[in-house]
């Protein structure tokens, strides 16, 4: 290997001519190299070191500051994949959504989320931070989630129900037949409130895993 680092020549035309070793090029690339570890090193410091104020309706949970860890990103990230994939991370369409599925994936929601508080070793949750995420999680399914729930899911269920096996709605889709729900308006406007608190909600979550 050509251990000289650089060198300069005077033409025959009296110009100068630049010749870079090996060695000279090896040792810009190995700087560089540094330069790449010292700036993420620097980030995920600061990412993880950062006080983040979050703004929560759902479930009237309001402002709540923490700070990042990696369980906190760890553990947001997790929610905030099982809540996007859902339809309850995604904008209550009146004219094509049905009601039922809505609920069913409230229903999967729910049991995902409880796993994921459950999963959590105890040791990994003494963190102050940490423990206010949990906490978040648990007052948005029982505060957030749970009080419609237990306004409208049972008693709509059972009219729905019984409305889908009538004759004369047979040919009815089941977006039609939801319309015909005595407190149809109530009960949208209900929804679609708590589902905009869960896309909201969503992006908070977001915002501590990115």
């Amino acid at each position: 290997m050509n251990l000289q680092i650089f060198s300069i020549a005077v033409t025959n035309s009296s110009g100068l001519k630049i010749e870079v070793g090996m060695f000279f090029i090896l040792i810009l690339v190995l700087i560089f190299i540094i330069f790449l570890f010292i700036q993420k090193s620097s980030h995920k410091n600061t990412f993880f070191s950062a006080e983040v104020e979050l703004s929560i309706n759902l479930g009237g949970i309001g402002n709540v500051k923490l700070k990042r860890n990696a369980d906190v990103a760890q553990i947001a990230h997790k929610a905030w994949t099982e809540f996007i994939t859902r339809k309850a991370g995604l904008a209550f369409d009146p004219e094509h959504d049905v009601i039922i599925e809505v609920y069913n994936s409230w229903k999967e929601l729910f049991e995902r989320v409880r796993s994921l508080i459950k999963d959590i070793p105890a040791s990994r949750v003494k963190n102050d931070s940490t423990q206010k995420l949990v906490s978040i999680l648990v007052d948005s399914l029982n505060k957030g989630l749970r009080p419609h729930l237990t306004k409208w899911q049972a008693k709509f269920r059972r009219w729905y129900d019984a409305e889908i096996k009538k004759p004369e709605n047979e040919t009815k889709t089941p977006q039609e037949i939801q319309r015909m729900y005595p407190e149809y308006d109530a009960l949208v406007q209900d929804l679609i409130l708590i589902n905009q608190q869960i896309i909201s909600y969503t992006n908070e979550l977001k915002r501590l895993s990115a």
